[in-house]
């Protein structure tokens, strides 16, 4: 029980608190206090002036109270372009002088449109699906229906389909590398198998960080792979494999491959030759043998690692940074650089909900298609 309540509060708090923002957003609301009332009075697609000079009441006291940055930036989401005209509008109304509707719009254009008042009062309840509609390109329309963004815009779906393509990509090839080699493994004599385990396990003992600079050498123009290319004749002029998928997709296969090959040679270690051999003495063909009797016994190992890979390249940030190029950043780093960079918490917290909830819709899927005891693996 005490390791519990400590994971809970160490892990599954700060998780929580974190995905929450991505649901309420309360700074609208609390910076906005006389103009959300006025504006329950006033149902005008701009409103009238009693709404205006609440606004300006609103954002006299946002810029005492040093708050008035918060609030540009969060309606600047809703409303791009709106942050520089809103603080032009908080210094003027924080100088003292007086502010009619007229002035107000000719210091802030964006108030005079329709859009701004529809995003403002989106703004004005703390709970809101903004951020999780966006993580998908939607917005609410001035209709009150679910459309998607601009073309312009649309930024997350292609960033998310591009995080599962190489998440697959990565899979694959792991597989197709691991599957051979357990194999080899499991009839070699126990003390080489034993050697080339503990080559398989020296990326364990090595820093992702480490491993990921020793590919950036290696991919260079005039690097290691390029001069292996053109020694073998496989390549006539050397490739720009740095800041590319291919380069990419190779780093993360290199540093992925134990995580696949391990649960394929644990449950290979497990199946029993005899039955191979007896198949063989009924008259089964090696192919018939491998398909019917061999892999079906291996597959809980095959599913368990290239889950394993898939779900953990879903996550990648310090690859796709060094080794990918702009076009091939990841989920996470979009993630970490609303987080880091742009302090948008709210649009950080709905991409994790959208990764956190693909990695356990998978992980469940996968879990109730083909039973939970493929994942023991003996």
């Amino acid at each position: 029980m005490p390791l519990l309540v400590l994971l809970i509060f160490s892990f599954g708090a700060p998780i929580l608190a974190l995905l929450s923002r991505a649901i309420y957003e309360p700074t609208i609301a609390n910076t906005l206090s006389r103009t959300a009332v006025a504006l329950g009075k006033d149902d005008a697609n701009v409103p009238g002036e009693e709404t205006f000079q609440a606004l300006a009441a609103d954002l006299k006291d946002a810029a005492s109270a040093g708050s008035i940055n918060e609030f540009a930036k969060s309606l600047n989401t809703r409303l791009p372009g709106a942050r520089s005209q809103i603080l032009r509008l908080g210094r003027s109304t924080a100088s003292g002088q007086p502010m009619d509707k007229a002035s107000m719009i000719k210091a802030a254009p964006l108030l005079g449109q329709d859009r701004s008042w529809t995003a403002i009062k989106g703004g004005l309840n703390g709970f809101t699906s903004f951020y999780l509609l966006s993580a998908f390109d939607l917005r609410w329309t001035d209709q009150g229906s679910i459309g998607a963004v601009p073309p312009e815009q649309a930024v997350f779906l292609r960033v998310i389909g591009r995080t599962f393509l190489i998440a697959t990509l990565v899979t694959l090839g792991t597989l197709v590398l691991g599957f051979p080699l357990a194999y080899w493994m499991t009839n070699l004599r126990p003390a080489l198998a034993g050697i080339v385990l503990v080559l398989v396990l020296l990326p364990f003992w090595t820093s992702i960080l480490v491993r990921t600079a020793a590919w950036t050498v290696i991919l260079q123009k005039f690097g290691l792979l390029n001069d292996l290319l053109l020694w073998l004749g496989l390549a006539s002029e050397r490739l720009e494999l740095m800041y590319s998928r291919t380069g990419l997709v190779l780093a993360m296969i290199h540093i992925q491959l134990p995580f696949t090959l391990l649960p394929i040679y644990s449950v290979m270690r497990s199946v029993q030759t005899s039955q191979l051999r007896a198949a063989q003495s009924l008259g089964a063909r090696p192919f018939t043998v491998f398909r019917r009797v061999y892999l079906p016994q291996v597959m809980p190992g095959v599913l368990a690692g290239c889950l394993l890979t898939f779900i953990l390249c879903l996550g990648y940030y310090i690859t796709p940074v060094l080794v990918g190029g702009a076009s091939d950043q990841l989920v996470s780093n979009f993630i970490a650089n609303y987080v880091n960079v742009e302090l948008n918490w709210e649009m950080a917290a709905a991409l994790s909900f959208v990764l956190l909830a693909s990695t356990l819709g998978l992980y469940i899927g996968m879990t109730r298609y083909l039973g939970l005891d493929i994942f023991k693996m003996g």
